[in-house]
């Protein structure tokens, strides 16, 4: 979303956190651009300008940075373009897996004693369209980070791979006739491989983080009817202003955020507001649109539109929340600047040195090689990805989605977990929770408002008819049955006229709660949603009252037991009413409550809890989404909505709560592996880069140790297969 003052560029090309970097930079070089940051989740560059200035002169610094950009906005062009570039990236890395495994075989062959080796000319074969065609994409980034002076992980891996293959063309060409030279073909397209799987990994979880805006914008209605001079008209979104009316249907999604001038009808705002049960919409009550409208028909006077709307608010926060960078990724990008030149001016110090110190040419070449070669990412490369490749596959064995390595990096560091309510630590489902009645017994008075409400699809004639079946109750015939817009449902038993609803239905008809009222303030008081079973006729009296009301899901208390366990406090963010949320919250000992929040004030509540812990919000709604996108790491409620879930870095597959003390233990095991993995493949650097400068190492032992060292970081990882969470659930 662009406004004079700013510019959203779609931008091409850019493969790292260091690509977006350099794209920021050249940006803010431009005069009159007062800041610029880029989002590799979809893609963009957001500039902010301080005067007047050719947006073709942005397009310009990018393309001059070696990027691509453009001002067109279509977001469906570049989603497509995304999706090819991802399609690309799966074949390639299919192709180089193919073609480097017949060069690994024999290496793995020879721990079992069989000596084989293919010809040099096969491996040559094999290894040249892995380093040239499908490693390409290295080299020009590495072109691209020396021109900006800087180092990469493309660049070392261009360098270490371009050595071993020199290297091994160099050997087979002056090795003599009929004898097997020392090759190291199988290292430089083996290293290329895994590093396009990590980049495949990467591109998979860019596009499932954009995907969550494209989410959210579905929810936004396309067309709506528009009543004008009692005329209606179906017209776009677009088209509509401040102030038009339009009509809701029942069971349509409300188009725009306005006022109710006409008719009664409930809301389902879930996903909105967060609020449980249907919401009763009267005139003169606020819609929002992208909520649902129940059984009436509304006519809507427009409040706000496009940009305006709670729903574009919400997209603009998951927009601005999603551009953090990964941590650890700074780090090695930081590692990476100043390892590259060293190994370098290492290499050739080492040539330099050895001639001048009488050996032949062709010896100092070869031990400046040597240096390189040990050098080469391998492992650096791999710690990462492996690591995080592990914990994620034995996570979602146990219904644990960790979608990014954003979410493993900062999960382990989590002090304060922030919860929504329903859905999350509630099933979402209404259910009686009390029930009195002034005439006969419990049964009866259930029998009859299940009868009343046979049919019906409406939340809470659903949790009385639960009820009546598992109590075995026989419902009788109910003729005359029809929905009261805004205040219940009526009908007739055995020629009584009743009708079961709230408290305004009972009052319309001249009756008070009588003995009921003490019981029914301290309901509400509760949170709970009341319902009154009246008698019309013949006589008209007050038969019962039904308190309906969230239920705790099996395992919330545990959950919150295990988390204090490790010193992690809960806090409830709710857009529920206060009286609902501090039931909840006194039932499972959360002492921080929340409640009556909106959306955009979710996220401001995360943000300022975040000034003093590291933040976990769990949710499952579209009303989370903020919030989620906010925390340090979003984790969504498996049966959640889908935005919930492309906000947050992880997902429970089950809607367990005991999961989330799970995905907070696995991260921690998981970032630990990948701290061993990069402490293991630089000591092998830190050892192995002497001895092949001294001539301790030939490139032979250099290739074997740079073998060991991937080795050794990828069975590190592997032992994360072994975790299993404490006491989450059946699995199944």
């Amino acid at each position: 979303m662009s406004s004079p003052d700013t510019f959203d560029l779609p931008i091409t090309g850019m493969t790292c956190a260091s690509c977006a970097g350099r794209v920021e930079r050249a940006l803010r070089k431009v005069p009159g651009v007062k800041n610029a940051t880029v989002n590799l989740a979809n893609e963009r560059a957001h500039v902010e300008i301080g005067e007047r200035i050719d947006p073709a002169t942005l397009v310009a610094a990018v393309e001059k940075a070696g990027y691509g950009a453009s001002l067109e906005q279509d977001s469906e062009a570049q989603q497509a373009e995304q999706l090819k570039r991802h399609d690309s990236e799966r074949w390639h890395l299919i192709l180089a897996l193919v073609l480097a495994l017949p060069l690994v075989v024999p290496m793995l062959l020879q721990p079992l004693g069989v000596h084989w080796m293919l010809p040099a000319w096969a491996q040559f074969l094999l290894a040249t369209p892995v380093q040239f065609f499908l490693g390409a994409r290295f080299y020009v980034a590495a072109f691209k980070a020396v021109r900006a002076k800087a180092g990469n992980m493309d660049l070392l891996v261009a360098l270490g791979t371009s050595a071993g293959y020199g290297l091994s063309v160099y050997q087979w060409l002056v090795a003599p006739s009929g004898s097997m030279p020392h090759l190291y073909f199988e290292a430089s397209a083996v290293v290329i491989a895994l590093v396009l799987l990590g980049k495949y990994l990467e591109s998979s979880a860019k596009r499932q983080t954009a995907s969550a805006i494209r989410a959210l914008e579905a929810l936004r209605p396309e067309r709506a009817i528009q009543v004008l001079d009692g005329q209606e008209k179906d017209v776009a979104i677009s088209a509509l202003k401040i102030g038009d009316v339009v009509l809701v249907k029942p069971g349509e999604r409300f188009p725009v955020d306005g006022e109710v001038i006409e008719g009664r009808s409930h809301a389902d705002e879930a996903l909105i507001s967060g609020e449980s049960l249907p919401v009763a919409k009267q005139p003169g009550d606020k819609v929002t649109g992208g909520a649902i409208n129940g059984e009436g028909r509304l006519l809507v006077r427009t409040l706000a539109l496009g940009s305006e709307t709670v729903l574009a608010r919400i997209i603009r926060l998951v927009e601005d929340a999603q551009s953090a960078k990964a941590p650890i990724q700074k780090l090695v990008d930081k590692v990476s600047q100043v390892f590259v030149p060293v190994v370098v001016l290492l290499a050739l110090t080492t040539l330099i040195g050895w001639w001048l110190a009488g050996a032949s040419v062709e010896q100092a070449l070869i031990n400046a090689v040597a240096v390189l070669v040990i050098a080469c990412p391998c492992a650096l490369g791999l710690a990462t990805p492996t690591a995080i490749m592990a914990g994620t596959g034995v996570a979602a064995r146990h219904g644990i989605l960790i979608k990014d390595a954003e979410a493993l990096e900062r999960a382990h560091e989590v002090t304060a977990v922030v919860f929504d309510k329903t859905g999350t630590l509630t099933s979402g489902t209404p259910r009686i929770a009390h029930l009195s009645a002034l005439e006969g017994d419990d049964d009866t008075l259930l029998n009859l408002a299940g009868t009343l409400q046979q049919g019906s699809e409406h939340p809470l004639a659903k949790a009385v008819l639960d009820v009546c079946a598992e109590r075995g109750l026989m419902l009788e015939n109910v003729s005359d049955s029809h929905s009261l817009a805004g205040r219940g449902i009526a009908g007739s038993i055995k020629e009584r006229a009743l009708a079961l609803g709230n408290r305004r239905l009972m009052e319309e008809n001249g009756l008070s709660g009588g003995a009921l009222n003490e019981s029914a303030k301290r309901w509400e008081a509760e949170g709970r949603t009341l319902s009154w079973l009246i008698e019309l006729s013949p006589e008209r009296r007050v038969l019962g009252l039904f308190a309906f009301g969230d239920t705790l899901k099996p395992g919330a208390a545990q959950a919150i037991d295990q988390l204090a366990a490790r010193h992690i406090s809960s806090h409830l963010l709710t857009g529920d009413n206060r009286g609902s949320a501090k039931a909840v919250a006194d039932a499972l000992g959360i002492d921080d409550v929340h409640a009556e929040v909106l959306p955009a004030d979710k996220a401001a509540t995360v943000i300022a809890l975040k000034k003093t812990n590291v933040v976990a919000m769990v949710g499952d709604g579209i009303n989370d989404a903020p919030a989620l996108a906010a925390a340090d790491i979003g984790i969504a409620m498996g049966g959640g909505t889908d935005v919930a879930m492309h906000a947050s870095g992880i997902t429970l597959m089950r809607g367990d709560p005991r999961l989330i003390p799970a995905a907070l233990e696995i991260s921690r095991k998981t970032y630990g592996k990948i701290r061993q993995n990069l402490f293991w493949a630089f000591i092998y650097n830190l050892i192995g880069i002497p001895l092949a400068a001294f001539g301790l190492l030939n490139p032979v032992l250099a290739g074997a140790a740079m073998a060991l060292s991937s080795v050794s970081v990828v069975s590190n990882a592997l032992l994360l297969k072994t975790w299993k969470p404490d006491d989450a659930g059946d699995p199944s």
